[in-house]
């Protein structure tokens, strides 16, 4: 009899487990600050590139580049964000993003790893964050804030 009931809270242990709602993100480093983007806005990650620069764009617009026969905008987070410029540094890359079959290019700092997160989000602190969605707290304890993809690439 005990065997019995020990099987049936596995059974509702596994069961309660499978109704949490995971969502896969790749998170990344701007201006010391964590951020994450939905996986599947993700087309993939440039560490080797030669931006064109462009007269006549904002200044968080670094430029094109050509990615296999595809011109792909570029974007400076940091600079979009906090207005900073960002450095080349050893860790800088290029995130290619797919955004309602729009392709725009972020400028990040590093980019760190793909995580499963909970559908526990929570808005934004403050109204000054254009571009993020949300927060959540990492399993190491950061902060990760949520960047909104449509925003990004609809922005004026």
């Amino acid at each position: 009899m005990p065997d019995e009931s020990f099987e049936t809270e596995n059974e509702n242990i596994e069961t309660d487990s499978q109704n949490i709602e995971m969502q896969k993100y790749l998170t990344f480093m701007s201006n010391n600050l964590v951020y994450g983007i939905p996986i599947e806005n993700v087309v993939e990650i440039i560490t080797n590139h030669n931006i064109t620069k462009l007269p006549r764009v904002p200044d968080y617009v670094k430029g094109i580049i050509n990615l296999r026969g595809q011109i792909v905008p570029i974007i400076d987070m940091k600079q979009r964000i906090s207005k900073e410029c960002s450095e080349k540094t050893r860790g800088t890359c290029i995130i290619i993003l797919n955004v309602n079959d729009i392709s725009i290019g972020i400028l990040v700092d590093a980019v760190s790893q793909v995580i499963n997160i909970e559908n526990k989000i929570s808005a934004p602190p403050a109204k000054n964050h254009e571009f993020i969605s949300g927060m959540t707290n990492l399993p190491d304890g950061t902060v990760m804030f949520c960047l909104n993809c449509e925003l990004l690439v609809n922005q004026k």
